[in-house]
């Protein structure tokens, strides 16, 4: 693979975005642009429902953190941010991972309304799991490894999580009296390996800060996602590629729709640095190993309120 001349080029070119900025555009991933935009018309149409309706699938700890929550339920840094959501994991039967995986036990909560909406989703989830494997491939050549470093135990079974967010536009979200720039998620990085991202194609909401410390936009380009990396491919790669800060700003009046997917590894994972990225960081390791279902749950559970 490493030795077809294309591939060497998109080799490339993720290693140079990986390490100057941790975000970047991918296009021509065979995800059909009608299939992106279904998905993110399917879950307008949902937080569109009376809010009767939409508690039906209410999130809670004993369905996994599965579920919907309603605007200010997600905290980021202990602010509540301006945005309604669906969270989905893949799902875990009970025991499969002892007491690590026992807190996101559980069973995703498809609405039933709009229709098609489980059957939708769960083909687009395998659709992003597929192309996410490719990516990482990509990433694991940039790195100087094998392409095939990032599956086996660390993530043959990668587990995954998908976020259909909601953000209201400034004027229906508050009074007149209130500032025009409500944070509609604050500033974080994702927990896994990649996040493909999916997004409105008409508003520019989406912030990231770069090696100066200034949010730069990144402006959504109609059939393509924007993709990061998170903190297990920052450990990974020994700090040679950055889990960059992000933040999404909705400031303008309409309602703008996201989904994310979140590719990660084996939720059993003890994640370190690889050896091939100590030899290129002096030898030494930066980081201790983390587990990444310990690192989720820990996550989960401080981001969301009842």
């Amino acid at each position: 693979m490493g030795q077809d001349s294309g591939v060497a080029q998109v080799v490339k070119q993720l290693d140079q975005a990986c390490k100057e900025a941790g975000f970047f555009y991918v296009k021509g991933h065979g995800i059909p642009e009608t299939l992106l935009k279904q998905v993110k018309n399917l879950t307008r149409k949902f937080f569109e429902l009376p809010y009767e309706e939409k508690l039906k699938i209410k999130m809670t700890a004993d369905s996994g953190y599965r579920g919907y929550q309603r605007i200010g339920e997600n905290i980021t840094k202990g602010v509540p941010d301006m945005h309604e959501a669906i969270d989905c994991y893949k799902e875990l039967k009970p025991g499969m991972y002892g007491d690590l995986g026992k807190p996101m036990e559980g069973c995703n909560q498809w609405p039933i309304k709009p229709t098609n909406f489980k059957m939708l989703m769960e083909e687009y989830v395998s659709l992003c799991t597929e192309l996410s494997r490719n990516i990482m491939r990509g990433i694991a050549l940039a790195l100087g490894g094998s392409p095939y470093e990032f599956e086996g135990e660390r993530a043959g079974n990668a587990f995954w999580v998908m976020r259909l967010i909601g953000y209201p536009g400034v004027h229906s979200a508050n009074g007149s009296n209130i500032p025009k720039k409500d944070i509609g998620c604050g500033a974080h990085t994702d927990y896994g390996l990649l996040t493909l991202v999916n997004q409105d194609d008409d508003i520019t909401a989406l912030q990231v800060r770069n090696h100066s410390g200034e949010w730069i936009s990144a402006p959504p380009v109609p059939g393509t996602f924007v993709c990061n990396i998170g903190d297990m491919l920052k450990i990974y790669s020994n700090g040679l590629y950055e889990s960059t800060l992000h933040q999404v700003i909705n400031s303008s009046p309409k309602y703008r729709v996201c989904v994310a997917y979140f590719y990660e590894t084996n939720f059993d994972t003890a994640v370190e640095p690889l050896d091939i990225c100590k030899e290129r960081t002096t030898g030494a390791k930066k980081f201790e190993r983390a587990v990444y279902g310990e690192h989720l749950v820990k996550k989960v559970q401080t981001n969301f309120v009842y």
